[in-house]
């Protein structure tokens, strides 16, 4: 593709034909003190293709990139190593083309890709039905929550202080314009979470608990006594899981009592890509599956018998009563799901706790070696591949001096809660398969010495 398409002639033809004499006429509406009069400042001239890559080469290369340095960031957002296959197959123009299946008798390899990658996300969740996928994480765990509030018809959510400041700000966002009341709450730098706060907050009012597992501190929960609590309330549990691949070492929410479970799918599949697109998460009981948001691919059997594939719920106001709705969430992540789908077919169950217990055992020795550095205490009893230290000093210009030495050293509480001071020592930390124990070396020398 030329990097200019279009010749002067070529402009002049087609102001020609809309009856314009120039590209000014175009915007004859647009005031003029609210128009250019002249070149953007400090924007250089147009150059040839080759001299806007070089620069634009030239000018990435001043960033410094999650593959070119030890990685410790986490905090919802993980740098797994995604197989080459990945790549080359959701690049087929079968999938890269494809935008959404209207057409069921056309979109056969959507809809089965979708129905695979729902049947996947169901036994990771310990669900009966999952949905084709939602935007992220943060809208999928406020959707459950208005989910919630359909199924109970109430409007109090109690929060956990663990779950992700980012899902609770998305939370709030909407609750203005619902009506919801959210009891939320900010976590303390204890191995304790505020299980007892939860607990004592559930009552005949309470639509749904919501419970991050992993939390944003790397704490694991058994989620069994909110369950039962939320239950005899008439209420409903909505676990949120941020890091999937954790599923292949713990227990899956469903299997605790969750009712819905959503979360973020990033780690399998995704790239980081600078905070987006990612791929939302959501799955249910199959009593409440009409109230889901999103869309829904079934198997069936065609005129004659043969396995076929179609959109069986949409629950949103295209497809039926606006009154009828559930949400209007009108799409799904596709190629991002596609991505996550093949990712975890590659690894297979038994390769997915393989990771999975490869993750826990780097993480365990990177805690082990981080926490002997004087002044640096571990918070958590439990974890799996991310866990919290406190240090003896804020941890936000410690994150920063480790960048400037070349190390991305983790999540800073204080940038996560800016206005907590109590928290402002926090540095989370994620050590994923990507991670050697080389880097872990890096890192700790880097930390000791920052905190000299």
């Amino acid at each position: 593709m030329r990097y200019l398409p279009l010749t002067p002639s070529d402009r002049q033809a087609m102001l020609g034909v809309i009856g314009a004499k120039s590209i000014d006429d175009l915007f004859a509406d647009v005031p003029a003190e609210a128009r250019l009069d002249g070149p953007i400042h400090g924007l250089p001239n147009h150059a040839s293709e080759m001299a806007v890559e070089l620069h634009f080469s030239n000018l990435a290369r001043q960033n410094m990139t999650a593959s070119h340095t030890p990685f410790f960031l986490g905090a919802g957002a993980y740098k797994h190593h995604v197989p080459a296959s990945v790549d080359h197959i959701i690049q087929r123009g079968e999938f890269l083309t494809a935008y959404t299946p209207y057409q069921p008798e056309i979109a056969q390899g959507t809809l089965q890709m979708l129905f695979e990658f729902q049947t996947q996300v169901a036994r990771l969740f310990g669900c009966d039905v999952a949905n084709a996928s939602m935007y992220d994480g943060s809208t999928a765990c406020w959707e459950a929550i208005g989910m919630a509030g359909r199924i109970t018809k109430r409007t109090k959510s109690v929060l956990s202080s663990g779950l992700h400041p980012h899902y609770v700000s998305v939370a709030k966002t909407m609750a203005q314009y619902t009506g919801d009341t959210l009891d939320t709450a900010l976590p303390e730098l204890s191995p304790v979470t505020d299980r007892a706060r939860l607990l004592d907050a559930i009552d005949g009012e309470t639509s749904c608990v919501v419970v991050q597992y992993p939390d944003i501190l790397g704490r694991i929960e058994d989620l069994s006594a909110f369950a039962a609590k939320a239950h005899e309330h008439g209420a409903l549990l909505i676990a949120v899981v941020t890091e999937p691949v954790a599923l292949g070492a713990i227990k899956a929410p469903g299997d605790m009592g969750a009712d819905i479970v959503v979360g973020e799918g990033q780690s399998l599949g995704v790239g980081l890509q600078f905070g987006g697109p990612y791929v939302g998460l959501f799955a249910c009981k199959e009593k409440f599956v009409r109230q889901m948001p999103g869309r829904l691919c079934g198997e069936t059997v065609d005129a004659e018998g043969k396995r076929g594939f179609v959109l069986t719920l949409s629950t949103r106001e295209q497809h039926i009563r606006r009154e009828k709705a559930t949400s209007n969430i009108c799409t799904n992540s596709g190629l991002c799901a596609l991505a996550f789908s093949i990712h975890l077919t590659l690894l297979g169950e038994k390769g997915l706790r393989g990771l999975a217990e490869l993750n826990h055992g780097l993480a365990v020795q990177a805690a082990d070696r981080l926490s002997q550095i004087a002044g640096v205490e571990l918070v958590n009893d439990t974890f799996f591949n991310e866990f919290t230290l406190k240090l003896p000093k804020e941890a936000r210009p410690v994150v920063r001096a480790l960048a400037d030495r070349k190390v991305l050293g983790g999540v800073s509480l204080g940038r996560l809660y800016p206005d907590a001071d109590a928290l402002a020592n926090g540095l989370v930390v994620a050590v994923a398969e990507v991670a050697t124990m080389e880097d872990v070396e890096t890192f700790a020398a880097a930390l000791q010495e920052v905190l000299a």
